[in-house]
Parts: C-alpha cells; structure tokens; sequence
C-alpha cells in the first residue's frame, strides 16, 4: 500500500527542467560526508542565477543547501544499501526537489511514524516542543528537528511518499520538498 506524508500537491512530480544526480553505492560507499559535498554542489548550482546580488545569492545557496542536505541526510540515514536519487529544479517562485532511495521495511516504519508526529499541527510549534523533549532526554533520537526548522524557519513545503516494491523487506521512498525563492529574486528587480 502506498502512503503519503505532507500535502498532496508537493508530491505531484518535477514538472520542470530537472537536474539530476545520483549517488552510487559503492567502492567509497556511500555515507554521512556525501551528504555535505552534495547538497553543497546543488546549492551552488542552482543559486547562480541569484548572482547579481550577493545578499541574495547567499541567502538561496544556504537554503537550498540546507533543504537537500537535510532530505540526503535522512536518505542516507534510513536507506537500504544502494543509489540515492536527488532530482531538482527551480523556477521564478521556488526550488523544487525530490530525494528517492530504498529503504528497509522496519526502518521506513520507524521514519513513517516520526513523520506521522512531524506532519501535522503547526510546524514552529512542533519545533519547540521537539526542542524541550530533546533537552529533557539528553538519549532522544529521530527528533525531526531539521525538518521541522526547514517548515517553521524556511517556509518549505515537504511530503513524502512510501511504495511497496517486489521485495518484500524493502520500500521506496521519496522526498519532495519546495522552498520559495520569490523574495530574493522579486527584492532584485
């Protein structure tokens, strides 16, 4: 059975021009430091329209990087052996992207009932209590705290789909996250 996490209009698809890449399981094998060096380079890639202005430029580079780090960082943490997939794109309102990898079956239900907590009330309320259960339990783990930030912080909009495949033990699961870049760009006209 298939199951969605967030608003159902986010997790429609790219209809966009869409880069993509993929991160290969392998003989470097894929870990925590790819995470940084990746979402690092997508950043940069797409905040070079926003060049005109430093301000600006600076301002989109950290929020790109800081929404698809956060959604590689989960990929890498809850996936299965194998590649992850980031696709993205961006037009005059927003950044765009979808993070697709596998995941373990008992591991996904462990993500699906974070998400079932994190994905409903208001998201700046949810951080703060997120923050003072996690001060309280020195042990919490699986806080949703970046997550959580990027919706109550940066006005991102996420949703995340979870869907069977053919081996038993193992789910796809896909990440769609989008982030307005309008202000910056609108304050440069």
């Amino acid at each position: 059975m298939t199951t969605l996490f967030g608003p159902a209009d986010i997790a429609i698809g790219m209809r966009d021009s869409v880069s993509r890449v993929r991160l290969f399981d392998g003989p470097l094998e894929l870990s925590w430091h790819h995470c940084a060096t990746t979402s690092d380079f997508i950043a940069d890639l797409f905040a070079l329209r926003f060049q005109a202005s430093r301000n600006d430029y600076k301002e989109v580079r950290h929020s790109i990087g800081y929404l698809v780090n956060e959604l590689v960082e989960n990929a890498m943490k809850f996936r299965a052996p194998g590649e992850v997939l980031i696709e993205a794109s961006i037009d005059s309102e927003s950044f765009k992207v979808k993070v697709s990898n596998l995941a373990v079956d008992d591991i996904a239900s462990e993500f699906q009932n974070l998400l079932s907590e994190i994905t409903v009330g208001d998201p700046g309320e949810l951080l703060i209590q997120r923050i003072e259960a996690n001060a309280a339990d020195s042990e919490a783990t699986q806080s949703g705290l970046g997550l959580l930030t990027l919706m109550s912080d940066y006005g991102a909009r996420l949703a995340w789909i979870f869907s069977p495949t053919e081996e038993n033990d193992r789910v796809w699961v896909e990440a769609y996250a989008s982030i307005p870049v309008s202000n910056a760009r609108s304050e440069m006209g």
